[in-house]
């Protein structure tokens, strides 16, 4: 019997994420039963799950979170037996770019060994089982790199941190898995996606995070590095939506997700400023050399036609409209 998305189980990594927050809204609403792996930590990570969150007490829930880890196979392998899953979405990792020229080997081993371990768990359960798994694999447009604008699934990948070499490694170990093995995956190559759920570490909600507590008196000063970096942005509940997209195609391909522009994080600055009411936004930025990377990736900007044309995609949310959304949410008097 083929199954239907009201019989579907998915396997999310990173969950607890932006991105694994809004894909498991986007998969409940679908019908299916969704399996979550979260990491064990001594406080709760799951704020962003609290408003679809599920107690194992209930009868017929669909949402499960089960601890575990990409930096250990047979945890992963265990899991992926247990849970019998049709697809299985690796949106987790080390995904902090600056951060990962901190740690560049456990960066490694999360973001580019932990998809090589799903990879492999999937052909172990597959030969074992003969029940197909769809995999899809969370690559990234800083995969790019130094290779010129815009950028799409032929461009040269040329990473400027261990992040994006992480990511190449998972993007590759995805193609070779479906080339030599017919493991049906995917690499969702997508580029800057944000939201109000955005950790506050990334820039673009450490802007607006700090432009409401400017706003409200608590703080005078937001240091970033450096703000000629261009980017493109869109809505991240969006792109989940292209995920799945990807997954439900008769053939597994790869494809580039975007809107296709490029801001720099000065315009973002200057906008979210603006949002706020606040017009002279240089009175309030300051230039911390900390924030600069070794190795700067300059320009990114997705060339998202495939996607398009294939998955019938395309972006929804202007680039304001996005700033726009992050500053009313970090505005709000209980998240300042």
């Amino acid at each position: 019997m083929k199954k239907t998305a009201k019989n579907k189980v998915a396997l999310i990594t990173g969950i607890t994420g932006q991105d694994g927050s809004f894909l498991t809204e986007f998969l409940l609403k679908k019908g299916y039963e969704v399996h979550g792996i979260i990491r064990r930590a001594s406080t709760f990570n799951t704020s962003r799950l609290a408003k679809i969150y599920q107690d194992p007490h209930e009868k017929d829930r669909k949402l499960f979170l089960i601890h575990g880890d990409l930096a250990d196979a047979e945890n992963i392998r265990k899991i992926i037996y247990t849970v019998k899953p049709n697809e299985i979405y690796n949106l987790g990792a080390q995904s902090h770019v600056r951060v990962s020229f901190d740690i560049p080997e456990y960066t490694a081993n999360v973001t580019g060994l932990g998809a090589l371990r799903i990879l492999e768990a999937i052909k172990d359960f597959q030969d074992h089982t003969g029940q197909k798994i769809k995999f899809y694999q969370a690559s990234s447009s800083e995969m790019f790199g130094a290779s010129p604008a815009p950028q799409n699934e032929t461009t040269p990948l040329r990473p400027q941190s261990p992040y994006g070499i992480a990511k190449v490694f998972a993007y590759n170990a995805t193609k070779l898995y479906r080339e030599a093995y017919g493991i049906f995956a995917v690499n969702g190559i997508l580029f800057n996606h944000e939201s109000e759920r955005r950790g506050e570490t990334f820039v673009t909600r450490k802007i607006t995070r700090a432009v409401a507590r400017i706003k409200a008196g608590l703080d005078k000063k937001l240091y970033l590095g450096n703000l000629d970096a261009r980017r493109d942005w869109g809505y991240a509940p969006e792109y989940m939506e292209a995920a799945w997209l990807m997954m439900q195609q008769p053939k597994p391909d790869d494809y580039v997700i975007g809107t296709g522009e490029t801001h720099s994080v000065r315009e973002f600055v200057e906008l979210a400023f603006k949002e706020a009411g606040l017009k002279d936004y240089k009175k309030y930025i300051g230039i911390d050399p900390r924030y600069y990377r070794p190795a700067e990736v300059q320009n990114l900007v997705a060339d998202a036609a495939k996607a398009g044309k294939v998955l019938k995609w395309k972006p929804k949310t202007k680039f304001a409209d996005l700033v726009k959304i992050m500053v009313k949410a970090d505005a709000n008097p209980k998240k300042i």
